[in-house]
């Protein structure tokens, strides 16, 4: 992009020289993810670059590693158990954040900043924290080991997300709306689902889809609270990485860069739509 015409000198200068260095961080950021993308199709198990490879030859290409991933029992468990936590976890976690967003939005809440702090504390405690404080917890109440302990313990870890996303929604939210909507009668339920829930709920899934891949990602507070029975795919992986060496964990890897890609684009049109509703345009 082109420095504007009324800007001289240094100026210009550092016009170009910002859009290097963010080219430079975006690559620094970006390229080791890229990498694991073509060796996901290694046809020897292998996890660097063949000669075939480098090379083009399609011999050295395969699909092998995306069969293994489909074919492996344990594997087809992992994504079950992750299937069922996430959703259970992003469901409970963004009914609790949602409300305690809500709450939070009424000016003369008391202690509204403490409140906050603690909802968030799960966001700034080290995690490994977090996890060994749970594990002697669960073991007390007889939940380490479950699957709703797992899922109590990744809703913890997610509802901040969804405090802060609906929270920061509510910050730009027209309160006149409710209070003439209450003025042609419109009981409370009304009010709520008919005039506030279609404002925020831009920002109610936005928070869901940021708890859902903090559910669907996580591996420390799992191998803390969980039991093989609820291994999910970060556990099979790292588990992959201390015993047995696989490709078939890039192309796991590859698989889940293209869940996380379709995500981000996903948070992107609600925050644009979200943006279009603050400011009332079509």
């Amino acid at each position: 992009m082109a420095a504007p015409s009324y800007v001289q000198g240094w100026e210009k200068a550092w016009h170009y020289a910002l859009r290097v260095i963010v080219a430079l961080v975006l690559f620094y950021l970006v390229f080791p993810i890229l990498v694991i993308i073509p060796l996901s199709f290694n046809a020897l198990p292998f996890f660097v670059f063949t000669d075939e490879m480098l090379s083009l030859d399609p011999a050295g290409y395969s699909l092998r590693w995306y069969e293994d991933f489909f074919n492996d029992r344990n594997w087809r468990d992992a994504v079950k158990n992750s299937a069922i936590i996430s959703v259970a976890a992003t469901l409970l976690a963004t009914f609790l954040g949602t409300l305690a967003a809500l709450g939070l939005s009424r000016p003369h809440l008391p202690f509204r900043r403490a409140i906050m702090a603690v909802l968030i504390s799960p966001m700034i405690v080290p995690l490994i924290i977090s996890a060994a404080a749970m594990f002697f917890f669960y073991s007390d109440i007889n939940l380490q080991g479950t699957y709703f302990g797992v899922i109590l313990a990744h809703t913890a870890l997610a509802t901040p997300f969804v405090v802060i996303t609906v929270t920061a929604t509510l910050s730009g939210f027209d309160h006149s709306l409710i209070r003439a909507a209450q003025s042609l009668g419109a009981p409370p339920v009304t009010v709520f689902f008919r005039v506030v829930v279609p404002v925020i709920l831009p920002g109610v899934v936005s928070g869901a889809l940021f708890a859902f891949i903090t559910s669907f990602d996580e591996v420390v507070v799992i191998l803390f609270v969980g039991a093989y029975e609820q291994h999910t795919i970060p556990w099979q992986m790292f588990s992959g990485i201390r015993e047995r060496v696989s490709p078939t964990i890039l192309a796991v890897a590859t698989m889940l860069v293209v869940l996380s890609i379709f995500l981000l684009a996903a948070m992107e049109l609600l925050r644009r739509r979200s943006e279009r509703l603050r400011t009332g345009r079509a």
